[in-house]
C-alpha cells in the first residue's frame, strides 16, 4: 500500500483493488467486441489514467480518442454547462464508441457526449466507467455499460480523479479531507 497522503482521509479503493477493476472491465469488454475494433474515448483530464490502464486490458483490436470537456471549474459540484474544449479528432461514423469516464456522478456531461456522438452515427455508443457514485435519492443522467466499482458520496481523489488539477497522481482512491475544499 502507498503512503497515505496527508490530504486523504482514508483510502477506498487500493491500488491491488484497483487492478481487479480494471482486469474484470477488460475481461468484458474483451468478450463484447470479440470481432469488433472500438474506438475508445477518454474523457480528459480525469479517464486518462483509467483509460490507459483499460486499454491495456483489452486484448481486442482498438484505438483511442481523446475529448476534454469542462462543467466543473475548481470547483466540487458540476456546473451543468458542458463545455468543449477538445474535440475528437477520429470521425465516429459507423465505428463502435466506448466512452471511458473516471467517475459518474450527476451523469450529465456523459449524457451531453451520448447526444452529440449520436448526431455524429456511430454504430455503437457504451460507456465504461470507473466509478458510480452512490449519491442517495438520486439517478443519474446515463446508466453505464459497464461499471468498474461504487463508491460512496464522497469526495474522493487519486487514480486520475482530482481536485483543482491535484491528487491526480495518487496510485489509490482516496476521500479527500474536507477541510481541503470547504
Amino acid at each position: 500500500m502507498a503512503e497515505l497522503h496527508k490530504d486523504i482521509e482514508r483510502v477506498v479503493l487500493t491500488e491491488d483493488e484497483i487492478k481487479e477493476i480494471i482486469a474484470r472491465l477488460g475481461d468484458q469488454i474483451n468478450h463484447d467486441y470479440a470481432d469488433k475494433n472500438p474506438l475508445i474515448v477518454a474523457v480528459l483530464r480525469g479517464a486518462f489514467v483509467f483509460t490507459a490502464d483499460l486499454m491495456r486490458a483489452i486484448k481486442v483490436p482498438c484505438a483511442v480518442d481523446f475529448m476534454a470537456v469542462s462543467s466543473y471549474g475548481d470547483g466540487v459540484k458540476s456546473s451543468g454547462v458542458v463545455r468543449i474544449v477538445k474535440d475528437l479528432d477520429t470521425k465516429i461514423e459507423g465505428r463502435d464508441v466506448l466512452i471511458a469516464e473516471d467517475i459518474l456522478d450527476s451523469g450529465l456531461t456523459l449524457s451531453y457526449l451520448v447526444d452529440l456522438f449520436k448526431g455524429r452515427r456511430p454504430r455503437s455508443i457504451r460507456i465504461c466507467a470507473f466509478a458510480v457514485k452512490d449519491i442517495p435519492n438520486h439517478t443519474a443522467a446515463v446508466v453505464p455499460d459497464y461499471v468498474g466499482t461504487h463508491v460512496p458520496d464522497e469526495f474522493i481523489v487519486g487514480y486520475g480523479l482530482d481536485y483543482a488539477e491535484r491528487y491526480r497522481n495518487l496510485p489509490y482512491v482516496g476521500v479527500l479531507k474536507s477541510e481541503v475544499y470547504s
